[in-house]
């Protein structure tokens, strides 16, 4: 029987995914992949994976797509891991440096910056975490994911950026879907869906398996307590929104 290729991304939020994957009877039907963010889109924009843990802003890139699981990665107000870090506050920020790794979250702050800071930047793609220099007065960055832990502290300004979305719009924000582009049976996603289930109820074990976390009760906080995984009703609504607020002004960021 043919594997079913997974795209999963390698953060620390995701690690209750990783977990209950590797641990559960479907682990047998699977080829597990990690990626980045971006790297996870590509791979199901090209077909290279069958599923994946797809950024919300690439979702409805994808033809014949098929969102199949009622987990997410969201958030209901403070993520702590998708944020500005500056030595200004975002009123005062001339020039942004956006993270490489994930189209969405950049969509993010720029319609944020747009709609509801309303201010200009200069937005200036980062290359490497080299580049990253806290010690700059005029610093201000877009950062996700685990080097989040690594950078929060060393800046004068952390600003999150799904709490301002939920400011914003009263809405949580979806960061990323379990998408499918490949026809899945029932059995598969059901079986799929119990896997995710298994990780969400193991979080400490997952935690441990990690390979790159902050301090032991701090990682259980931020997965228990900053990250939202249930793909409910309020999370689909805010999700199309984002997507009308992204298609609305795509002439504009037509790229990230």
């Amino acid at each position: 029987m043919k594997k079913i290729k997974v795209s999963v991304i390698s953060y620390l939020n995701t690690s209750p995914f990783v977990y209950g994957l590797k641990h559960s009877e479907i682990i047998d039907y699977i080829d597990l992949r990690y990626n980045t963010p971006a790297e996870c889109a590509v791979s199901l924009l090209n077909k290279d994976a069958d599923l994946g843990i797809v950024p919300a802003a690439v979702v409805p890139q994808i033809p014949d797509r098929q969102i199949i699981s009622d987990y997410c990665i969201g958030a209901s107000g403070n993520v702590r891991s998708v944020v500005i870090c500056s030595n200004l506050p975002v009123s005062e920020i001339k020039t942004l440096y956006l993270d490489f790794e994930s189209c969405t979250s950049v969509l993010l702050a720029r319609l944020l910056l747009d709609d509801y800071w309303k201010i200009n930047v200069h937005p200036v793609r980062l290359n490497s975490l080299s580049d990253i220099n806290p010690d700059r007065e005029d610093s201000a960055y877009v950062l996700i994911g685990d080097k989040v832990f690594d950078y929060e502290d060393k800046f004068k300004y952390r600003t999150d950026l799904a709490q301002a979305w939920k400011d914003f719009t009263g809405l949580p924000f979806v960061f990323a879907a379990w998408t499918a582009v490949t026809p899945l049976s029932n059995d598969f996603i059901a079986m799929f869906n119990s896997a995710l289930t298994m990780g969400l109820a193991n979080i400490p074990a997952a935690i441990s398996e990690h390979r790159h976390t902050p301090d032991y009760r701090d990682a259980v906080k931020y997965l228990t307590e900053n990250i939202d995984y249930n793909f409910d009703f309020m999370k689909r609504k805010a999700l199309v929104k984002f997507w009308n607020m992204v298609l609305k002004l795509r002439s504009k960021y037509r790229s990230c």
